[in-house]
C-alpha cells in the first residue's frame, strides 16, 4: 500500500512539472512570436539655420632676391591688410597672425637650381574669427582695396576657402529636432500599421539620430555622428541642418 501511495505522489509530481514547465514553455514561444513582430521605421527633421561663426583666411605672397627688402614688403603689406580689416570695422582682438614662411629656391633637397628668376617666395597668413558673420561676408567683397593699395591676396580653392562659415550652436536644437524626428517616426508606423491591419505596439528600440551640417544649396552626400557633420563647402552663410532616426516598434 505504501509503495503504491509513493509511485502515485512521484506520477503527480513528473505530471505537475511537464504542465509548469508546459507553461513556460507556451509563455517563452508567445514571447518569441510577439518579438518578431516587429516595424522599424525612420523619423526626418531639418531645420535652415544661419552661420554664427566665420574663420577667414587672408595669404599674401611675395617673390623676391633680396630677403631683407621682402621682409619689409610683407611686413608692409600685413599692416595694409590689418588696417583694412580694422577701417571695416573688425576689430583688433578677431585678427590673429598666423604663419609666416620663407621659401630658399636654392635651399630645395632635389637640388635644382633653376630659381625662375627670384630665389625667396615670402608667404604671409592673417586670420579673422569672429561672430560677426554679417560684417566678415560684407567686408569679404572688399578686397579689390588691397589690391589698388599693391597687396596682392593669393586665392583659394573650393576645398580650402579663404571664407568658412559655421553654425556651432547644434546642441541648443538638437533636442527640438530629435523629437520632431521621433514623432514623424511614429506617425510613419502608425500609417503603415492602418495599412497591414495591425496595432501598434510599444517600442523595442531606437536609435540616436544621424545630424549633418552643410551649405543650403549643397547635396546631402553624406551622413555624420551625432556631434554634427560639415561637408567640404562651407561658403554660403545658411546652412541646413538634417537629422535621421532609427526607430523599431511592436506590432499585435
Amino acid at each position: 500500500m505504501k509503495d503504491n501511495t509513493k509511485i502515485t505522489v512521484i506520477v503527480v509530481a513528473i505530471l505537475a512539472g511537464l504542465a509548469i514547465n508546459g507553461i513556460y514553455i507556451g509563455r517563452s514561444l508567445q514571447r518569441f512570436k510577439r518579438d518578431d513582430r516587429t516595424i522599424s521605421v525612420k523619423g526626418f527633421s531639418e531645420r535652415e539655420v544661419k552661420a554664427d561663426f566665420a574663420v577667414w583666411t587672408i595669404k599674401t605672397r611675395i617673390t623676391t632676391n633680396d630677403i631683407i627688402a621682402g621682409s619689409k614688403e610683407i611686413e608692409s603689406n600685413k599692416n595694409k591688410i590689418v588696417d583694412f580689416l580694422i577701417k571695416k570695422g573688425i576689430s583688433a582682438k578677431e585678427i590673429i597672425q598666423q604663419n609666416l614662411s620663407v621659401t630658399d629656391k636654392l635651399a630645395r633637397d632635389y637640388g635644382n637650381t633653376d630659381i625662375g628668376g627670384y630665389r625667396y617666395i615670402i608667404e604671409n597668413s592673417i586670420q579673422v574669427r569672429t561672430e560677426n558673420v554679417d560684417t566678415v561676408q560684407r567686408v569679404s567683397k572688399m578686397t579689390d582695396e588691397l589690391l589698388k593699395a599693391g597687396v596682392v591676396i593669393s586665392n583659394s580653392d573650393d576645398y580650402n576657402p579663404s571664407v568658412q562659415y559655421l553654425f556651432t550652436k547644434l546642441n541648443d536644437i538638437k533636442p527640438e529636432m530629435l523629437s520632431e524626428a521621433t514623432a514623424n517616426a511614429r506617425k510613419a508606423a502608425v500609417e503603415f500599421t492602418k495599412e497591414s491591419k495591425v496595432k501598434l505596439g510599444s517600442l523595442k528600440k531606437a536609435n540616436q539620430g544621424l545630424f549633418s551640417i552643410m551649405d543650403r544649396d549643397a547635396s546631402n552626400a553624406a551622413q555624420a555622428g551625432e556631434g554634427g557633420y560639415y561637408s567640404s563647402n562651407l561658403n554660403d552663410v545658411f546652412k541646413k541642418v538634417r537629422v535621421v532616426v532609427n526607430i523599431e516598434y511592436f506590432v499585435k
